[in-house]
């Protein structure tokens, strides 16, 4: 396959060795981890059986041609291993350390690891690999940690390993070779590497340093925003268009601001059309591209809202935006995920007439425009309203099943769609799927492990209470299913009547969730009903434990329309809040995680080149040691919802304070872009970020690294469907936003549903909606499907109403 595809053919053939993922392994009493080198048979010089030496096997997988050599062309000693492929359609070949007591190192747990050997090479697809064995689930792949820059001589080539994760008592490493030519190795080593854990210091309250600080910033947000995109400038475009506002709507007034954390201003931007609730993504060379929006609100007894085909990109540079050509259809609240080759895949929302649109869009980075209908493979399919596509590292695309409004899409309410194909595959295992509307999704540190988590959610047409799951799903397996993850943990929410503890099963919707340096993940924010009830809790989800860490809680509601992301130093900041009163607040918070509050941060003093390519190995300095360093890409949220947030792990190899990070060489895994790239102590403690620039596949030449693809969810069992009959639309109804435009103005929301246990009579009804200070409304289009106004004199909850029996 050519290097700048998205999508690859993944006509597979059965795995051997490792790659099978066996879990039958006998252990021994864990040996020694002094300085002595922990491979057996390093050099190659004890034969063993089948025509590979001692301790080490075959593995791979896919359609090539190839050949394990043990030759006489060594480094040291009299024998290296070679591995060439001849014929390469997809796959790989990998000489490792086998998979047995007897061969494979001890490991301990939080520690990590450096790893050596000698090595040349014929081909730039040539990569060191990562095993480790789980004392429950067996041998699984762990990461790839370093392409071997092609070398026609012998060559050293040193990397360290992430720590150890729980669990994990032995693991195995060798070289892959994934691309046509050899890999010859010899003279591997392997030394555990010695703690260098600085002293844990608290610079706050106990409190504080335990659960972290909220600060309410002194300066409110000008605009009404729900969309927030960090810049490749460390500032933050907030987009609001007319910001839910049917008078600003009227008058034409439609607005962004772009926020410096520098110095706590705000530049207020002209904005050419309303982006209310449109679909936005930063493209690889820093610019937004801004999709769809707001063409008309609804009219009660009349249309839904409605999408334009209008796009934009906004220019962090000139701080202005620009048109593009318009897409093919309307789509208000469409989803927008970046492919590895840096186009863009766009699905959902709403089309020019109210209905469900269908069409499926695609960005061309070459071309800079969105193509033509038939240019662009379609399955026919409505997905829903911000459909959370997630990329996976062969380039299909995983539907996590967080979307917004109502139900799910028919099925399991998850799914893998390959574009190359044309095809969606159902995947099971998410709980209630038809309650995780505006849940939140992520791909969980680091993207090499394919993890995804779901966090909570609700419905806005039946309004049950927001929900305490989540679920966690590994898309490494062969056929990966969701597993129920631990609850959400609970807080206080307001019912109207002041904040009291959330009891039962209470959990939240409207969940925000946030990658962190430290490689954990800040869950804030939400709401228990639809656009009411605000719900004050957050916490931090560890990966490596599957656990929820309660922390402290924003002191604002942060419901609806509200969204929470990283800032380059570390922080989160967390902004807006639209309940169904139509209110909105403009206050800003900042969360001051735990980690920032442990002593002196580390500090990347010099990047060596800011311009970085993938397979490349890029040098930093750093004033004190650190333990790892990843790119975390800069946010791009709106409802709960931003499928490419991602943390990419950079295996360091160590020389003092000089760090050579080792940059994947799949683009599926980082996308081409701007990135934040942090250097994290053994505390956790993060620097403030510096940002580089991952270059897309049309930066790479023919001596560059293709992409090390693996075999993951290959044996998919669900239903499959490819491309339905075309059509133009799916009927969607005129009340999807849960809304009853009977009554107030258009940013006012009267839920369709009322929450269980409000009775069913104008007076409980009214009781609520006072409760939830939504004042003075107005009857609209003389109908009063919810029996509010039973006068009938214009006004619901008025006094006649309230007297009436």
């Amino acid at each position: 396959m050519n290097k700048r595809s998205w999508v690859r053919h993944r006509r597979r053939t059965a795995l051997v060795g490792v790659g099978t993922l066996t879990a039958g392994l006998l252990l021994t009493s864990p040996q020694s981890a002094e300085a002595a080198n922990l491979v057996k048979n390093a050099g190659f010089e004890t034969a063993g059986t089948d025509g590979m030496p001692s301790c080490w096997e075959k593995s791979g997988w896919g359609d090539n041609d190839f050949t394990f050599e043990t030759t006489n062309d060594a480094h040291s000693g009299s024998k290296a291993m070679k591995v060439s492929l001849t014929r390469r359609v997809e796959g790989d070949r990998k000489a490792l350390i086998t998979e047995s007591a007897q061969c494979a190192p001890v490991v301990t747990p939080g520690k990590q690891y450096d790893l050596g050997l000698w090595y040349k090479t014929t081909t730039p697809d040539a990569n060191l690999t990562l095993f480790r064995h789980d004392a429950t689930a067996g041998w699984q792949y762990w990461t790839d940690l370093k392409t071997l820059e092609m070398q026609r001589s012998w060559t050293q080539a040193t990397v360290r390993t992430p720590e150890v994760p729980a669990g994990t008592d032995r693991i195995t490493w060798g070289v892959s070779v994934y691309g046509t030519g050899s890999a010859t190795t010899d003279d591997y080593t392997m030394d555990q590497v010695p703690d260098v854990t600085p002293p844990a210091t608290c610079t706050g309250t106990a409190d504080q340093c335990a659960n972290g600080r909220w600060d309410v910033l002194p300066t409110q947000n000008p605009v009404r925003s729900m969309h927030s995109v960090v810049l490749n400038n460390g500032k933050v475009l907030l987009i609001a268009g007319s910001g839910n506002s049917e008078e600003n709507f009227n008058a034409g007034t439609f607005t962004s601001a772009v926020y410096n954390p520098a110095d706590g201003t705000y530049k207020v931007i002209p904005t050419p059309k309303d982006m209310f609730c449109s679909g936005h993504i930063q493209l690889q060379d820093g610019r937004v591209l801004v999709l769809s929006g707001n063409k008309a609100f609804p009219v009660a007894g009349g249309h839904g809202y409605e999408g334009y085909k209008d796009s934009y990109i906004f220019d962090p540079k000139t701080e202005t935006y620009s048109k593009t050509n318009d897409l093919n259809d309307g789509h208000w609240y469409p989803s927008a995920t970046e492919l590895g080759n840096g186009d863009v895949v766009s699905f959902g929302g709403l089309r020019e007439d109210s209905t469900g649109s269908v069409t499926a869009e695609y960005w061309s980075g070459a071309q800079q425009k969105w193509l033509a209908l038939w240019q662009v493979n379609q399955t026919w399919s409505y997905w829903g309203l911000y459909p959370s596509m997630i990329l996976m590292q062969d380039g299909r695309l995983f539907y996590s099943g967080s979307h917004v409004f109502g139900n799910n899409i028919p099925g399991t309410g998850s799914a893998i769609y390959d574009y190359g194909a044309n095809t969606v595959t159902q995947v099971p295992g998410l709980q209630k799927k038809d309650e995780r509307d505006q849940s939140a999704s992520v791909l969980l540190p680091p993207a090499q492990d394919q993890k995804v988590l779901t966090i909570g959610g609700g419905n806005i047409d039946s309004n049950p209470e927001g929900n305490r799951l989540t679920d966690v799903i590994d898309l490494k397996q062969a056929d990966p299913s969701y597993v129920a993850g631990p609850p959400v943990p609970q807080g206080t929410v307001d019912l109207g009547n002041g904040k009291v503890p959330e009891t039962g099963n209470q959990g939240k919707m409207y969940v925000s969730a946030v990658l962190l340096p430290d490689g954990k993940v800040l869950e804030t924010g939400g709401g228990l009903h639809n656009r009411a009830n605000p719900v004050f809790e957050a916490s931090i989800y560890d990966p490596a434990g599957n656990t929820f860490d309660p922390v402290a809680a924003d002191p604002e509601a942060r419901g609806y329309h509200s969204s929470a992301f990283l800032l380059p130093d570390g922080r989160v900041m967390a902004t807006g809040d639209n309940p169904g009163n139509g209110t909105w607040n403009h206050n800003v918070s900042i969360y001051t995680p735990p980690y920032l509050l442990k002593g002196t941060r580390p500090t990347i003093t010099s990047v060596i080149d800011t311009e970085w390519n993938y397979g490349d190995t890029q040098r930093i300095t750093v004033d004190r040691p650190i333990a790892k360093a990843e790119l975390i890409r800069p946010a791009a949220v709106t409802h709960s919802s931003d499928p490419n947030q991602r943390f990419v792990d950079l295996p360091l190899s160590v020389d003092g304070n000089n760090v050579d990070l080792n940059v994947t060489s799949n683009p599926n895994l980082a996308p081409p872009g701007w990135y934040m790239l942090f250097g994290v102590d053994a505390n956790g403690v993060p620097s403030v970020a510096k940002w580089v620039h991952l270059q897309g596949p049309q930066a790479l030449s023919a001596d560059t690294a293709d992409a090390h693809v693996h075999s993951f969810a290959d044996s998919l069992s669900g239903k499959v469907t490819g491309p339905g009959k075309k059509r133009t639309s799916q009927k969607v109804s005129v009340t999807v936003s849960g809304c009853d435009r009977h009554y107030g103005s258009v940013n006012v929301c009267v839920p369709t549903a009322f929450p269980k246990g409000v009775k069913k009579t104008t007076a409980a009804r009214c009781d609520w909606l006072k409760k939830n200070d939504y004042g003075r409304l107005k009857v609209n289009g003389g109908d009063d499907p919810l029996g509010l106004d039973p006068s009938g004199d214009g006004t619901a909850c008025g006094k006649k109403d309230l007297t009436r029996r």
